[in-house]
């Protein structure tokens, strides 16, 4: 029968020790930190949640950054960074190394803080960042009073016979350590949010209707696009989204009509539903004498952005084929030969335009609503974690502030001396203050 030895151990326990004191170093978690602010980054400059097809347009002609092609960026899942196994491995390392900070050195450091330390003699004093000695005819008197006034002052006191020891702002001790718990919860909501959310993006015409999902996947509500509406500049760029909802909750009861537009969205239910953006779905043409006939309109990306359009046959069989395309709702829409030749412009309710020998009107052109819905569950640890480490930062602005007292009868002598953790100077010029209020005023 055989047994490990301390000895045998010890390699192991001393590697486990250094492994652990270097994810626990604060300089570890500062430099995690910055990669994960460099990764949000990446994500608010590259579009998340897009089809392959969508980079592949996007990038394979002009790369990111004149190195990463659509493949190498659906690759490194640059297309779902919050999502993405990289990402998540740094919140799980992040949150690892300030739970292991937390434990090695801000729970110790809480806890010496709250034990009280009793200085005896005055060299220790003597040795303190801050150290006075005044004469004193009556030490014990002296550390009475010296006790009142800093109990006024809203110091926490110890008495013992010939000496005092006194603290006050122990509270901001706790400071860190609340700053990292608040990351840390904020760091589970946001890895829990990537895992458990959902993330929907429908392109909505007005009078279509779009059914809301809980989380099982089961029919929440119906929601109804009744009016959307884009507010441009004089110069026609869009400055505003605007869509006129109506969300049905299937009784028939306590319907809701409300309106979105961009930064002010709909929460409903654990749902948020964003106004994200715009495109045009379809457009009414008469042709001819024919009546008025409302054809959907597709993108057309290798024209450029944001350019909708569609095919239309000028011939009973299909042949000579006309282009029709339209950057906004307002107009103009633009109309090509098979030659690319622009035969003609059209507004939207204007008169019909000879094409080819075919008479074409544009009756309106009807615009979609982007509307991006989310269902995120870490979003009340997210706020939670920012409160938490918000109030530690806030803690962590208080000094803590120590102070001691020994009196020497024999000699005649009062020893004050004291530590502060921040603002040394103003603790440093606090101290004779005290002092002074101990001496009574010397009678002429």
């Amino acid at each position: 029968m055989t047994s490990t030895s301390p000895l045998a151990a010890s390699p192991f326990l001393r590697a486990l020790g250094r492994s652990l004191a270097w994810v626990s170093d604060l300089r570890l978690a500062i430099v995690l930190l910055l990669l994960v602010a460099v990764a949000s980054g990446l994500g608010t400059a590259i579009p998340q949640q897009e089809s392959a097809d969508y980079y592949h347009q996007l990038y394979d002609a002009s790369p990111w950054l004149g190195v990463v092609n659509g493949d190498g960026l659906l690759a490194l899942q640059l297309d779902h960074v919050y999502s993405s196994g990289w990402f998540l491995g740094l919140l799980a390392w992040l949150g690892l190394s300030l739970v292991l900070c937390s434990w090695r050195r801000q729970w110790p450091s809480l806890q010496a803080a709250l034990r009280w330390i009793d200085y005896t003699s005055p060299r220790q004093l003597s040795k303190l960042s801050v150290a006075e000695t005044v004469p004193s005819k009556d030490p014990t008197a002296d550390l009475d009073q010296l006790e009142t006034l800093l109990l006024q002052g809203g110091w926490q006191v110890q008495r013992h016979d010939n000496r005092l020891s006194a603290r006050r702002g122990v509270i901001g001790r706790v400071g860190p350590l609340l700053v990292h718990a608040g990351l840390v919860v904020l760091l589970v909501g946001s890895a829990w949010g990537a895992l458990g959310g959902q993330r929907v993006e429908r392109f909505l015409a007005p009078g279509n209707e779009l059914e809301l999902l809980d989380s099982r996947g089961q029919s929440q509500a119906t929601l109804v696009l009744d009016q959307f509406a884009i507010d441009r500049d004089p110069a026609g760029r869009p400055e505003q989204f605007r869509s006129q909802l109506t969300v049905r909750n299937g009784t028939g009861l306590d319907d809701l009509v409300t309106e979105i537009s961009v930064n002010h969205p709909l929460r409903y239910h654990g749902l948020t539903l964003y106004q994200a953006d715009w495109a045009l779905a379809a457009i009414t043409v008469q042709l001819g004498k024919s009546p008025l006939l409302q054809l959907p309109l597709q993108t057309f990306p290798q024209l450029g952005p944001q350019i909708w359009g569609l095919v239309l046959p000028t011939r009973p069989d299909g042949s000579d084929p006309i282009l029709l395309t339209v950057t906004n709702e307002a107009g103009p829409v633009e109309i090509y030969d098979s030659n690319a030749a622009l035969l003609g412009r059209l507004l939207p309710g204007a008169e019909a335009l000879e094409v080819k020998g075919l008479p074409v009107r544009v009756d309106s052109i009807l615009p979609a609503s982007g509307l991006l819905l989310k269902r995120d569950p870490g979003v009340p640890l997210v706020y939670g974690g920012f409160a938490i480490a918000l109030v530690g930062c806030a803690l962590s602005l208080v000094a803590t502030r120590q102070l001691w007292a020994v009196g020497e009868s024999e000699r005649g002598r009062l020893h004050v001396g004291g530590l502060c953790n921040r603002n040394l100077t103003a603790f440093a010029a606090e101290l004779p203050a005290l002092l002074s209020r101990l001496q009574p005023p010397q009678q002429a």
